[in-house]
């Protein structure tokens, strides 16, 4: 038994170290790769960067697909308060997959990044902060299967399903009017008030025995959908409301 906790103990550990490895590795490129091509001519990749965006894009529409039903199936079933809770999502038979490849998939997603840094467009600080902690809490967080999960996956699943579609049609040169855009990041910001509101509601439940989390994961996420929340709102201002239409950005 002793020695079982101490394997598992250590993988837990070597999945912490890989992620802090990832994040290091992808900071010293990306800033690494704006130094390098500071003096160099931008790159067009368009037809990569739509390969790139569909294929994520059809990723999280099926992630979408199958982890929504399985929290429609709790919702019916069981409650709200299940659905918060519930630990299933980590082992169901076919939620089991969709969160292990929710949480692989952070790892290839910093690919983002790569196009803006050879294309040269605006790095703002919301985009590599977001993938750096989002990459980190969720290699973290899903070793000890804490409540939430499932809300936490399905919503992003469905923002990223969205987003990425965006990001595929407008890489294959086609004009996306101004409101989708407005909406991907309405909804963002509607992902990150639900994400703190289901913390808030984990620990309340938490202290009743029956929802298993810890108290250092839910400050630590609170604090990472609250700098979310903040972030994405003044994105919204400054890039909606603030009369910079002639920007183009990410919304995420």
């Amino acid at each position: 038994m002793g020695k079982a906790c101490t394997n598992v103990t250590r993988k837990v550990l070597d999945v912490r170290r890989k992620a802090f490895l990832f994040c290091g590795l992808y900071a010293a490129l990306v800033f690494g790769g704006q130094h390098f091509m500071k003096e160099r001519p931008k790159l067009q990749l368009r037809r990569p960067l739509v390969l790139w965006s569909l294929s994520l894009a059809i990723f999280s529409m099926i992630g979408a697909v199958r982890t929504g039903w399985y929290m429609m199936y709790i919702l019916s079933t069981s409650g709200f308060r299940q659905s918060v809770c519930d630990q299933s999502f980590y082992n169901g038979p076919v939620s089991k997959f969709w969160a292990y490849a929710f949480v692989l998939s952070k790892a290839p997603e910093l690919g983002d990044t790569v196009f803006i840094v050879l294309r040269k467009q605006r790095l703002i600080f919301l985009h590599w902060y977001h993938h750096i902690t989002v990459l980190l809490y969720s290699w973290y967080s899903y070793k000890d299967l804490v409540a939430g999960g499932g809300w936490f996956m399905t919503m992003n699943y469905s923002v990223h399903a969205l987003m990425y579609s965006y990001y595929a049609v407008r890489a294959a040169g086609y004009r996306v009017p101004r409101p989708f855009a407005m909406v991907i990041t309405t909804f963002q910001i509607a992902q990150m008030a639900m994400g703190l509101t289901v913390n808030r509601l984990v620990y309340r439940w938490m202290q009743e025995g029956n929802c298993h989390s810890y108290l250092n994961n839910i400050v630590w996420s609170s604090l990472m959908y609250l700098s979310y929340l903040v972030l994405f709102s003044s994105f919204f201002y400054q890039t909606y409301l603030k009369g910079n239409s002639g920007k183009s950005s990410k919304t995420d």
